[in-house]
């Protein structure tokens, strides 16, 4: 199996060598379509330039001229006729010469062997040794026409030229490729991390750290992945406190179930006691209906979002439909309540919007004392529907407002018990809040009482 690693690395090599390539190939056509016709003149000049010096100074020894012109850095090849000549300077690698072009160079053509070298995709012509690669013109010697052909040799001029650019070449491949496996162990250092952190969230082990410095795209990766890894720790913790709360929850009424119908099986109690230990095993039987239910509520929310059937209808109905069902608990301590209800209709699923105001308002009722007061109010305000209750119950410690969302939370474990509460009520509410698209806030203060506001982004049907 091939490493990341090892793909970065084989990849990168791929890069430089292609680029390397391309290079060439681009430089090539640069040299075949911009210098070679400048290096064409120039050489032309030159030889010109000679013929000209031997022209105005007849008299110079021509082998002995040519020789030092070939030790400044040229080849030169001087013929009589189209099969006899004299070389001097560097020797051509390829001597062989078409005789047409020494003809026409003896009968007074210039021959631009330079500019009229063919083109080849990986050879650059400058390099080239070969007698065809050059500059021919005639000179006129003893009375005779010779011609005279003329390059510069490559190797005597950039001779150290060449190694020191071999060895820059052969160097900077070299420290590329070590520098490229050093670099790539410190990119692939931290997926390597990951990869292991992956498999200890995989083994159950969700304390994981990941000390990234990096601030890059893997970086950030590996701080998302730890801020996973500690959300997956939150998550598996509220599992097994949820598992434990609901065991607790169930645990408690049978118990108490357990316990009193083995005392009705005593022949020695009154038909008072027998009527009380009824009554409270038909009351934590309820409970346990009240739980099952709730439970089953959260799981259906907790299951998909698609089973919300939002629909344009009176909010204001409903929640005084729900005020009427429960009278009875709210006369019976004597609250006053005050609605202040508008007539816009509100976009949400009525069934689950039923719940959050049977909640809501139980709530308010059960920690309101007698003759205290529930306000509830909607109104339309910042492109959303605000509903408001507000009571002035016992209030909520200011530490405990940050959890009284979460499920079986309950800020007074020994009166919510009495009540009958089961601590999930409010998580449902949240819940179908945020399937709403919508949001709700606390505010309260122990001894005064406490107030919520849900506010519901105003739409209507597509």
């Amino acid at each position: 199996m091939k490493t990341l690693y090892l793909r970065i690395v084989l990849t990168t090599a791929l890069v430089m060598l292609l680029s390397s390539l391309l290079a060439f190939v681009i430089s090539n056509t640069y040299y075949q379509y911009n210098l070679k016709p400048y290096n064409d003149k120039k050489m032309t000049v030159m030889t010109n330039d000679i013929i000209q010096f031997y022209k105005e100074n007849p008299e110079v020894n021509l082998p002995a001229y040519l020789n030092s012109i070939g030790d400044l850095g040229y080849q030169i090849y001087l013929a009589d006729s189209p099969d006899q000549g004299t070389f001097y300077g560097g020797d051509f690698r390829k001597k062989n010469l078409d005789a047409d072009v020494i003809r026409q160079v003896l009968g007074g053509q210039v021959y631009h062997g330079i500019a009229d070298f063919p083109a080849k995709l990986f050879i650059t012509g400058f390099f080239d040794n070969s007698l065809s690669n050059s500059i021919g013109m005639p000179i006129t010697v003893n009375g005779k026409t010779h011609a005279l052909f003329v390059r510069p040799n490559v190797e005597l001029q950039f001779g150290e030229l060449r190694i020191f650019f071999a060895l820059l070449l052969v160097l900077t491949t070299l420290i590329s490729i070590i520098l490229v496996f050093i670099s790539t162990r410190y990119i692939v250092k931290p997926v390597t991390r990951l990869t292991e952190a992956t498999k200890q969230i995989a083994k159950g082990n969700y304390h994981i750290k990941l000390h990234a410095r990096r601030r890059d795209e893997i970086g950030m990766l590996a701080n998302h992945f730890s801020q996973m890894a500690k959300s997956l720790e939150q998550l598996e913790s509220m599992r097994q406190e949820f598992v434990s709360n609901v065991s607790h929850e169930i645990q408690s009424p049978l118990t108490s179930i357990q316990g009193f119908s083995e005392r009705l099986k005593s022949n020695q109690l009154t038909e008072e006691e027998r009527l009380h230990y009824l009554d409270v095993i038909s009351d934590e039987s309820r409970r346990l209906s009240q739980l099952s239910k709730q439970l089953l509520t959260l799981a259906s929310l907790d299951k998909e979002e698609s089973i919300i059937d939002k629909q344009l209808y009176s909010a204001k109905d409903q929640i005084k439909q729900v005020v009427y069902m429960l009278e009875w608990n709210w006369r019976e301590k004597e609250i006053t309540l005050d609605l202040q209800l508008s007539s816009a209709p509100i976009y949400a699923d009525p069934k689950w919007m039923h719940q959050v105001w049977v909640n809501l308002i139980t709530n308010s009722i059960k920690f309101t004392d007698p003759g205290g007061t529930i306000r509830i109010r909607l109104e339309e305000k910042d492109n959303h529907h605000l509903i408001e209750i507000e009571d002035t119950g016992i209030g909520i410690k200011e530490e405990d407002l940050p959890y009284i969302f979460n499920r079986f939370y309950k800020t007074d474990k020994v009166r919510n018990r009495s009540e009958g509460s089961s601590g999930l009520g409010l998580a449902i509410v949240k819940r179908i809040i945020d399937m709403h698209d919508g949001q709700i806030t606390v505010h309260s203060e122990l001894g005064k009482g406490t107030c919520i506001q849900i506010w519901i982004p105003i739409s209507s049907p597509e």
